[in-house]
């Protein structure tokens, strides 16, 4: 039951995150927002993990699942975190983010391309999945008839190559935590991930954002990005690895991608977001299809 509270806790995180996130980006670039909060959140963090846990598990983790968690925070967190921000910001957070959890399905299709059996249940859940994402990305023109027929190309594209890069960021992780089972470690390794493209993105800043936005930013913006960093990488990322420790990562992955239906739900209510029956039902389809890929 523990490991299905976390995954849960992790759906609930990233909900909470992305809310922030989209207020946040409001008033800045994608890029400019993503090095604040890695580079912010990273520091924190390993100050937290210093004074929770101590460095001696962080020296004693084996330079394997060190680099592996490393990679894992980079292609996750730096590549993926950013398309995800600008998904947010051109689709807003109830049509973005049921997209980009679509990773699930893209985990399986990798188990696919490696030679695992294609299920009826794997065929029915893609199709289900994509029907819900044609009916997020579809948008209607006004009263004048202009935009009818209108595709989000920008945002879907970020936000499918999010879930791809997710799902490839999630196994890593997945294999580092089985190979140190422990509590400590998975705090460790969730630490790792952060701090490594943490320390990465600052360093690229100067190239990444040559206009130098993210030294510009309003304090209210700043501190948004830190609790929305803290929130879904420091929680939300956490939870994740606890739950694989406690139940199959098939099991854990399809609950965490229940943050469609918070986030649908908070954006009507807490973004005012105009969502339409179209959305609404686009994301509960997309959860349904997770589950369905699941059921083999």
């Amino acid at each position: 039951m523990i490991g299905e509270l976390a995954a849960l806790g992790a759906a609930i995180s990233w909900t909470v995150s992305a809310m922030l996130y989209g207020k946040a980006l409001q008033q800045t670039k994608p890029i400019s927002a993503n090095i604040v909060r890695l580079s912010c959140t990273s520091a924190i963090l390993l100050i937290l993990l210093g004074v929770i846990a101590g460095f001696g598990d962080l020296r004693s983790l084996r330079l394997n699942t060190a680099v592996l968690a490393g990679v894992s925070g980079i292609i996750g967190l730096g590549l993926g975190d950013t398309l995800y921000m600008v998904s947010l910001k051109l689709m807003g957070v109830a049509r973005a983010v049921p997209i980009t959890c679509t990773y699930p399905l893209f985990n399986l299709l990798l188990a696919v391309l490696i030679g695992e059996k294609l299920t009826l249940s794997l065929i029915l859940g893609a199709i289900i999945i994509f029907s819900g994402i044609w009916l997020l990305s579809y948008e209607r023109g006004n009263s004048k008839g202009e935009g009818q027929g209108k595709f989000l190309f920008k945002g879907v594209a970020a936000a499918l190559a999010t879930a791809f890069l997710w799902s490839a960021s999630i196994a890593m992780m997945g294999v580092a935590v089985k190979e140190n089972p422990s509590l400590n470690d998975a705090l460790v390794i969730s630490t790792i991930r952060i701090v490594t493209v943490g320390a990465l993105i600052l360093a690229l800043s100067p190239m990444i954002d040559r206009k130098h936005d993210f030294l510009k930013m309003k304090r209210r913006t700043v501190a948004t990005l830190i609790v929305g960093g803290i929130v879904a990488l420091g929680l939300g990322w956490f939870f994740l690895a606890y739950s694989f420790l406690g139940i199959p990562q098939s099991m854990a992955v399809p609950i965490s991608s229940t943050t469609p239906l918070f986030s649908t739900l908070a954006g009507i209510v807490l973004l005012r977001e105009k969502v339409t029956g179209r959305s609404a039902l686009g994301s509960v389809i997309i959860v349904a299809g997770i589950f369905m890929i699941f059921l083999v």
